[in-house]
This record gives C-alpha cells, structure tokens and sequence, in this order.
C-alpha cells in the first residue's frame, strides 16, 4: 500500500485538507494519507473546519500530530505544503513541495481557495499514481463529491 504524508508546519489547515481529499478519492486498497506537521498546533484552524465542512468533510476530529521518523518510516511519498525552511526532509521519500499560503486567518473566500487549488493538486496526484477509486465507491464513501463533481472527475479521467 503506497502512504503519502501531507506535511505542513502545524499540520492544522493545508495538509490536513490535502490528507482527507487524498482519502476521499484515492482506493483505499492501494493508498492512504496522513498529515503532520514539524510543530504541531494544538488544533485544526476553524476557518479550514468551516470550509472544508461545506464539502461534506467533517474534520473536528482531526488531531494536528508531529512529523517524525516513525511516522514516516514506510511512506513512499512526502508533499510538503509550502512552509520553506521549517518543511522536513526525511531520507529516502519521493518528494514534492506544493506552494500553498497557511489559511490561518485569512477571510473565508481566500480559505476556499485555498481548498479548491489542493483539491484539484490531490486529484492530479490521485490520477497521475493510479489510485482513484472506482465511481461507484467514491459515490457511496465520498459524501464530498455530488453526482455532479463526480461526473466532472470521470470525464477527466476518460470515463
């Protein structure tokens, strides 16, 4: 099973967005995500609760959580979020950095955006791996996608 790591500093916005879209579309028989950050906050930022709540994707229970060598030990791909300096390097993972501002704080509409570009960043990945689940599961498990997101996903992917 391939593991992708979401990383970001406080793992409490981009990379727990990117983690849970990465689940929602991905087959979970051949991948999972998890997010984590080099300095944990103490919790996921209420404005990515609130805009990630409007796609049908419920995070109050997500728990910001550290980076470390464990957590990392079977993964095969690291995405950093675009925290420069503090963005860990953990040897031996693929990597990729994403550019993305920290959503804390910024108004709703920037915060969607912000939402919007890692959804459509997750779907590239998701589609370029071979891991998207079928339609049918995505429909069923993904409450996040209506029938008419899903419809625009199958198109891109030649369905």
């Amino acid at each position: 099973m391939l593991k992708v790591i979401f990383a970001c500093v406080h793992n409490a916005g981009r990379s727990q967005m990117a983690a849970a879209f990465f689940n929602k579309l991905a087959d979970q028989t051949q991948a999972k995500a998890i997010s984590a950050g080099t300095e944990p906050g103490l919790r996921v930022h209420p404005e990515v609760l609130a805009v990630m709540q409007e796609v049908g994707i419920d995070l109050t229970n997500a728990k910001p959580q550290k980076l470390t060598q464990e957590l990392a030990s079977d993964a095969a791909l690291l995405i950093t979020m675009g925290c420069g300096d503090k963005c860990p390097y953990v040897p031996g993972l693929r990597r990729d950095d994403w550019p993305l501002n920290d959503p804390k704080g910024l108004p709703t509409e920037e915060v969607r955006r912000i939402r919007d570009d890692i959804r459509s960043r997750v779907e590239t990945l998701v589609n370029s791996e071979g891991l998207f689940a079928s339609l049918i599961e995505r429909s069923t498990s993904a409450s996040c996608f209506p029938l008419s997101e899903i419809a625009r996903i199958a198109y891109q992917i030649g369905f």
